[in-house]
């Protein structure tokens, strides 16, 4: 028998036991995008307010994104880093001078230049004769599913049947100073700090304003690297390019990836100063990592964002949208918080709802739960004002909807 009649299939989500069970999705396929709005195999329109988990800033087929890979598509896909990449240069330099880092590492995910900047802790740690570079994480963290990067995550449920972890990393209070200066008196082996600006999946934690700049110098008092966790903050998310340039900062490694390729696969790992010599022909590699197609993508991004101002618009989109919604939910009980920076918004009840996910689609809402309890927002950039009321209006419903039949 072959293995297509072996293959059993689940008519609500069309999917086959061909492909592993790693997702509980939901029973809804889309055909098609446009801007801030999914069309399912029925035409029905979903208005996107998480952009593919913070990826798809620019919505859904934007033609500067869609010409940019068609003609690169069209001349050159792929060679590899044996040789000069063009693109990749163009890409480093603009990301160069829009961070003030000095380089980069291109690879294909979030997790894989969070895996860089790991590596590059580890090495620094070496040239300065520790034998165990350690790492300081934070609770409430995530950094990825990689071997490290889910060892560097505070996340028991992603981390349970995948022990031993990888060693070398120390968990701390977010948002905790105090708590830091108490390992560096007591910990000598700590090379650096990996931290988010802002905690995505750990459900939207915004800490105080001036806590990177107190990062900073616990860093550069104990020379330690500041890393920093931009893959869901980086790209214009929060209002600046870089979450970390509200703060005026400048961090030793800062990853990102997400949102620079607009749903082309693309990470980048950026260092400066002690950190920026410390990869050396053949510490580390990528085979698609930064190839003609993805750079293609991320400098059509680049210029998009700059172009369309659509960065200081986030920001503007982002107060409206918190403004909205703690106006229309303000004698709501079940609602404990509204907070955000940017366009990264978060909705805090006093109670799980993860049903909320699939209950927000019979209002034409993609929305996701994090935390349990954290109704996580991030909207793509390019919304208009009118699309922005229509979110904060239907989610708004579906909230007191929640709580009207909790009671």
């Amino acid at each position: 028998m072959s293995n297509t009649a072996n293959s059993s299939t689940d008519k609500s989500t069309n999917e086959t036991s061909a492909i592993m069970p790693t997702y509980a999705r939901l029973p809804l396929a889309f055909e098609r995008g446009q801007g801030p709005y999914l069309f399912d195999e029925n035409n029905k329109q979903y208005l996107d307010l998480l952009s593919g988990i913070a990826v798809c800033g620019l919505g859904h087929c934007h033609p500067a994104i869609t010409k940019a890979v068609s003609e690169q598509a069209a001349k050159l896909v792929h060679t590899s880093n044996i040789y000069q990449i063009p693109n990749q240069t163009k890409l480093a330099d603009k990301l160069v001078a829009i961070s003030g880092m000095e380089n980069c590492f291109f690879s294909n995910s979030g997790a894989e230049a969070n895996e860089a900047a790991i590596k590059l802790a580890r090495l620094y740690g070496h040239k300065k004769d520790i034998a165990a570079p350690a790492i300081i994480v934070m609770d409430g963290s995530f950094h990825g599913r990689t071997l490290a990067t889910l060892s560097a995550t505070a996340n028991r449920k992603v981390q349970a049947g995948f022990e031993p972890l990888v060693r070398g990393f120390i968990r701390a209070p977010f948002d905790d100073i105090e708590a830091l200066e108490t390992i560096a008196s007591n910990n000598h082996n700590v090379t650096a700090v990996l931290v988010e600006p802002i905690q995505g999946e750990g459900g939207i934690r915004i800490p105080q304003p001036d806590y990177l700049n107190k990062l900073r110098k616990l860093c550069d008092d104990h020379d330690w690297l500041l890393m920093l966790d931009e893959i869901q903050t980086g790209n214009g998310r929060t209002g600046e390019f870089f979450s970390y340039q509200h703060n005026k900062i400048l961090p030793d490694v800062v990853t990102t990836a997400k949102g620079l390729g607009n749903g082309v696969p693309i990470g980048v790992c950026l260092a400066s100063g002690k950190a920026a010599d410390l990869f050396q022909a053949g510490n580390h590699g990528s085979t698609y990592g930064g190839n003609p197609l993805a750079c293609a993508a991320g400098l059509a991004v680049i210029d998009t964002l700059l172009n369309d101002k659509l960065i200081p618009r986030a920001s503007e989109l982002g107060k409206r949208m918190v403004e909205g919604l703690q106006n229309k939910l303000k004698d709501q009980p079940m609602v404990s918080e509204i907070r955000g920076q940017g366009l990264m918004i978060g909705v805090e009840l006093n109670e799980p709802c993860q049903a909320l996910t699939a209950q927000a689609l019979n209002l034409g809402l993609l929305i996701n739960v994090t935390s349990e309890k954290v109704i996580r927002l991030l909207p793509p950039l390019i919304l208009s004002n009118e699309q922005a009321d229509e979110a904060v209006e239907k989610l708004s419903q579906l909230i007191n909807n929640f709580a009207d039949n909790s009671l």
